[in-house]
């Protein structure tokens, strides 16, 4: 066979390979343009083409120019297979997904072996080429100065390693999850779904924050600005109190609570913590503000500012009429029904680690949080231990399984903070239950929901068909015969 067409041939598949062999296959696509180079040097060397002395074969001018072009592209693909190897053997898995240094890395070989095809197979000036090369980069890097400053800030990022693909990273207040690096820019995912593309240029000069770094931790800061007449320990016992109660945030590293800002009207306070993923920061921030706000409030401490005047109430609130009335269930009722219960209601508190209720123990009564953290757990089952599943903080209740339906808690209750709580007997609630229905019901809904969430943690078979609404009518049920409703 003719050397120039097997040489050709061999060209034409090596293309080809390129072309059809996926990126993903990358140890078979260096395979298959390995053997195909070495075939096509044997080719080459074998019949006097030898790319590096630059000798054309004898024959035709054409059949030496062809052959010339040959030895040529000889030095093209010795590059291309050059690269591959290194990025398959040499290069960091984490690089594969960053173009910048594929391109930076392709280019150097790619411009050696230009220079090598011109110095040894067209046997022109190297140094004439050289020195007409440099002036022509002086009016290039004139006219691309920002794309240069791009590609060189790039390499720098690329080389610290400020961020990389994956990470959720803010640059000038823009965040997002990184999707690209390349020579040019840093390609950002937001969270409304938008590709945001930001020059290397100015994300080399501005201040990044990596959200993904460490991986286990995710900062949380909130600020809640207080009345400057509330005693700043005071506020800081109940925002930690708060923090307390928020059962995503770590332990380690421990949360903290300060003054942020001191002004005329108002104080800022500061609560800084951690969680363990970035999907849960949105729900831990809206429950430390949640939670701010009822332990603030529990501590008796006014949330307006001073320029604000304080509203005039004639008689000074009740506790136990203060603490019923944030308690969601008994919104149904009015104030006279609070009253009634509020003359009942027996005042309790409970040291640190102290147990409040057993899993197996049937409530006869209706705890309500006045002030401290709860938590509840699940008990230890089949050797596992037990399981939080819940803190409960003031404006909270908790205890209606038994007092609606007489079945145990199947949690226990411990706090975990001094706990002040206002105990309602079941007793007591009876007659209220008798003339106002509906607060039964909202009691059953409340409880319906605990019950389904108690199964997200631990699977328990349900006591009806496993749905809220059976969950409910059961409860109700069960409310009905145990306070002889005719509900």
């Amino acid at each position: 066979m003719d050397p120039l067409l097997l040489g050709c041939a061999i060209v034409a598949a090596d293309v080809a390979g390129w072309r059809l062999l996926s990126t993903r296959h990358r140890l078979l696509q260096l395979g298959v343009r390995l053997v195909l180079f070495a075939f096509y040097t044997y080719v080459l060397f074998a019949n006097d083409m030898s790319p590096i002395e630059g000798l054309p074969i004898a024959g035709h001018p054409v059949r030496q120019l062809a052959s010339q072009i040959l030895e040529v592209v000889w030095w093209f693909l010795g590059a291309r297979a050059t690269i591959l190897t290194l990025d398959v053997v040499f290069m960091n898995r984490s690089w594969h997904q960053e173009r910048l240094f594929q391109d930076v890395l392709g280019a150097i070989v790619f411009l050696a072996a230009t220079v090598a095809a011109v110095a040894y197979v067209l046997h022109w000036p190297v140094r004439g080429l050289i020195a007409t090369s440099g002036a022509l980069a002086i009016v290039i890097g004139l006219a691309l100065q920002s794309t240069l400053s791009d590609l060189f800030s790039g390499l720098v990022i690329n080389t610290t390693q400020p961020y990389q693909p994956g990470d959720w990273i803010s640059i000038d207040d823009v965040e997002g999850t990184v999707v690209e690096m390349n020579w040019r820019a840093t390609h950002l995912l937001t969270a409304r779904g938008n590709i945001v593309v930001i020059p290397n240029n100015v994300a080399a000069k501005a201040k990044i924050s990596n959200v993904s770094r460490p991986t286990e931790l995710n900062g949380i800061s909130v600020v809640v600005e207080v009345t400057p007449e509330a005693r700043p320990a005071t506020v800081i016992a109940a925002l930690e109190l708060a923090v307390r109660g928020c059962r995503l945030v770590l332990d380690t590293p421990a949360p903290a609570v300060c003054v942020k800002r001191a002004g005329t009207h108002s104080i800022a306070y500061e609560i800084t913590c951690f969680v363990d993923a970035m999907s849960k920061k949105l729900e831990a921030t809206n429950m430390l503000y949640d939670l701010a706000h009822r332990h603030l409030g529990a501590a008796g401490v006014d949330l307006r500012p001073l320029a604000v005047p304080a509203p005039v109430v004639p008689d000074p609130p009740d506790a136990r009429m203060h603490v019923l009335s944030k308690i969601e269930m008994f919104d149904t009722l009015g104030r006279e029904d609070l009253e009634q219960l509020a003359r009942r209601l027996s005042r309790h508190e409970y040291e640190t680690d102290q147990i409040v209720t057993l899993a197996s123990d049937v409530s006869q009564k209706l705890l309500i949080v006045a002030a401290g953290v709860l938590s509840v757990r699940v008990p230890a089952l089949a050797g596992a231990p037990p399981m939080e599943i819940a803190r409960l903080g003031p404006e909270e209740a908790i205890g209606e399984s038994g007092v609606l339906s007489g079945v145990p808690m199947t949690v226990d209750v411990v706090a975990i903070t001094r706990v002040v709580i206002f105990e309602l007997d079941k007793a007591d609630l009876t007659p209220l239950l008798k003339k106002r229905p509906e607060l039964g019901h909202a009691m059953c809904r409340v409880l319906s929901k605990r019950q389904h969430y108690r199964e997200l943690f631990v699977p328990t078979p349900a006591p009806a068909e496993d749905t809220e609404t059976g969950v409910f009518h059961w409860l109700r049920e069960g409310m009905r015969k145990l306070h002889e409703l005719t509900i």
